[in-house]
């Protein structure tokens, strides 16, 4: 596949390619490689504005645990055991937390196993998947951290989604996950696989709410642009000027 894939793309006269993860892999066999991106939110799945001050200014108060939350498979790749041992990480440091991690897969069992081993019960909530789609655009705009511990180079559209609730991407450093917070600072990235290095920025972050309070406000910077109009027309203008002729 890897081969037919490289094939394909040198024959390419232009290359759109999502994310930097994926434009870094596949730019050196395209003679036109361009990045985009590709998604699906609208501009009125974004938390409005005055939510998004809102939500910063609540966080700011510092009442309450601080509030953590994945959307994803529960899944090797996306560092599901790693995402457990963070979260156990800060609250052994005296983190005042609450997690939860909407999605189901092979390792969700293992998770709930090691959370009930750990005697978390109380701070992690492991429900399995939520096809409620407003339930988890409710629980994104709630959410003060988006914790994420990918382990392979991916373009997940899950960061996106984080950043147009004004949620601040927390999680392993990654071309792509830089890219979208390149321009503001919405979030904050740790070595790849360094779960105690996420811990610890958690218990900073828990003890810190005024810099939490700063990360949403860099993250609703940080989404601008992230829209299905805007995506579709910056494709668009791409193809237009290096593929003339195509309407």
């Amino acid at each position: 596949m890897a081969a037919l894939e490289r094939f394909l793309i040198r024959r390419a006269a232009l290359g759109l390619f999502h994310g930097h993860e994926t434009f870094e892999h596949y730019a050196p066999f395209c003679r036109n490689p361009q990045l985009v991106h590709d998604i699906h939110l609208k501009p009125e799945d974004h938390l409005p504005e005055a939510a998004a001050a809102a939500k910063q200014a609540e966080a700011a108060q510092g009442q309450g645990p601080l509030r953590l939350l994945y959307v994803g498979r529960a899944d090797p790749m996306k560092g599901a055991l790693d995402w457990v041992e963070a979260v156990a990480g800060a609250v052994q440091q005296g983190a005042d937390i609450e997690a939860e991690w909407f999605g189901a897969g092979p390792d969700l069992e293992a998770m709930r196993a090691r959370v009930a081993a750990l005697g978390l019960q109380d701070r992690l909530r492991l429900p399995g998947m939520v096809t409620d789609r407003a339930a988890v655009l409710a629980a994104l705009r709630r959410a003060q951290v988006f914790l994420f511990c990918h382990r392979t180079p991916e373009s997940p559209r899950c960061l996106i989604e984080a950043l147009a609730s004004a949620t601040p991407i927390i999680g392993y450093d990654g071309g792509f996950a830089r890219d979208l917070i390149a321009r503001n600072g919405g979030g904050l990235l740790v070595p790849m696989g360094d779960a105690a290095a996420l811990a610890a920025a958690l218990a900073g972050l828990a003890a810190d709410r005024g810099r939490v309070a700063g990360l949403i406000g860099r993250a609703a910077l940080d989404r601008a642009g992230f829209d299905d109009e805007t995506v579709f027309r910056h494709r668009s203008e791409i193809i237009r000027a290096h593929l003339p002729g195509v309407e």
